[in-house]
Parts: C-alpha cells; sequence; structure tokens
C-alpha cells in the first residue's frame, strides 16, 4: 500500500476489477517472505492463543485469512466483491475456511459467533462506525476479540480513521483496548512509511 494506492480511493473503488491485480501490495499479496513472516507474527500476537472460529471481514483475496488458518484457527471470510471471494477460495482451498460473498458492516453469517473479528483497512471506508462496532462486537463470543488494522494515509487529503478516534469509538463497548503502532515496521509494508498506521485488540468478557 503507498498513500496514493486503492486504500486512498476505496469507498468508490470497483473491487471486482482491481482484484486480479490486488495482491501485487507487498501487504496485499504477503508474497515476500520477509512481509509475510511479518504479518504472521503480528497475527499470532492479535488472534486468540488457542484455534478458534475467525471471521475474517473485507477478507480482500485471502492472504491474512490464510495465515490464520495454517495457525490453526477456522476461517470465515466475508467481501463485498465476488472476484475477491473467488481467489480467496482459490488461496485456501483444502483449509478449513469458508468464504461469502456480502457486506463487511452487516455480514451474512446468521447466529454464528466468532473468537475473533478480524477487519484491516475496512472500518474507514464504512458509514456509522460506531454502529459498526457494535454489531461486531455482538458476533463475538465470551471472551472474545476484536482485530482492527487501520490508518490514516496521504499527506494532502488524508483518508482513514485516527487511532485516538477508533479507540474512542470502542469504549462504549466496555472492552479492554490497546493499540499497536505499526508504521515503524518496515518488514509490514515492504518498504519505508511515514502515515499512520497501527492495530487495535480490544478484548472482551
Amino acid at each position: 500500500m503507498s498513500e496514493n494506492s486503492d486504500e486512498a480511493t476505496a469507498p468508490g473503488a470497483d473491487w471486482d476489477a482491481l482484484a486480479a491485480s490486488f495482491d501485487d501490495e507487498p501487504d496485499h499479496g504477503l508474497r515476500d517472505a520477509d512481509v509475510r513472516r511479518a504479518w504472521a507474527a503480528r497475527l499470532a500476537s492479535w488472534l486468540p492463543p488457542r484455534p478458534g472460529d475467525v471471521l475474517d471481514l473485507g477478507c480482500g483475496t485471502g492472504s491474512l485469512s490464510l495465515l490464520a488458518a495454517e495457525q490453526g484457527h477456522r476461517v470465515t471470510g466475508v467481501d463485498l466483491s465476488p472476484a475477491m471471494v473467488e481467489l480467496a477460495r482459490t488461496k485456501l482451498a483444502g483449509r478449513d475456511a469458508v468464504f461469502l460473498n456480502g457486506d463487511a458492516a452487516a455480514p451474512p453469517v446468521g447466529e454464528q459467533r466468532f473468537d475473533a473479528v478480524l477487519v484491516r483497512h475496512v472500518l474507514w471506508t464504512l458509514p456509522g462506525p460506531g454502529r459498526v462496532l457494535r454489531h461486531w462486537r455482538q458476533l463475538l463470543r465470551p471472551r472474545g476479540r476484536l482485530v482492527l488494522v487501520e490508518g490514516v494515509w496521504g499527506s494532502v487529503t488524508p483518508v482513514g480513521i485516527p487511532a485516538d478516534r477508533l479507540t474512542a469509538l470502542l469504549a462504549p463497548l466496555a472492552g479492554q483496548a490497546r493499540v499497536e503502532r505499526l508504521s515503524g515496521d518496515a518488514s509490514l509494508w515492504g518498504r519505508e512509511v511515514t502515515d499512520e498506521r497501527y492495530a487495535v485488540v480490544a478484548t472482551y468478557g
């Protein structure tokens, strides 16, 4: 991802058209071994230590879903783009994973509940983020956790959601939230970055 990448135009982007090239970004496709290892290590520290059910919202082509599955979790991925969903299904063929076409703000999972809800670079694109977070919280089992990877990108017309705003939105949900700054870890992005990138892990119960 770069300051002029698709994150900057995400709300109006044609994700089906972008699906074929989506994995070209180092932090999307995780094709570089060092980038992949960096994300795998972070994900292992964010997700529950024991294998559980993980809901990956806005899963894209399934790169983080694959890492979670490799760590023993059962994954349900949701993405609005049918093309992304098909690529994710191919990427995780043979794994304990299911991919659904749907809205990350209201994922089509029925009464199913999860040990973790994982969301990367999605919340800032959704209207009513406070309402969305409340709904995601309801999808968690007792002692579940929200894992939210977000940021603010661009220097001329910045887009995204600052960490302090996200933690403020989480405060009414009565969990314990910690912020992990990611901008300084070039291995996650395949290059040095100067914008705000972070993860918030909120645990409940």
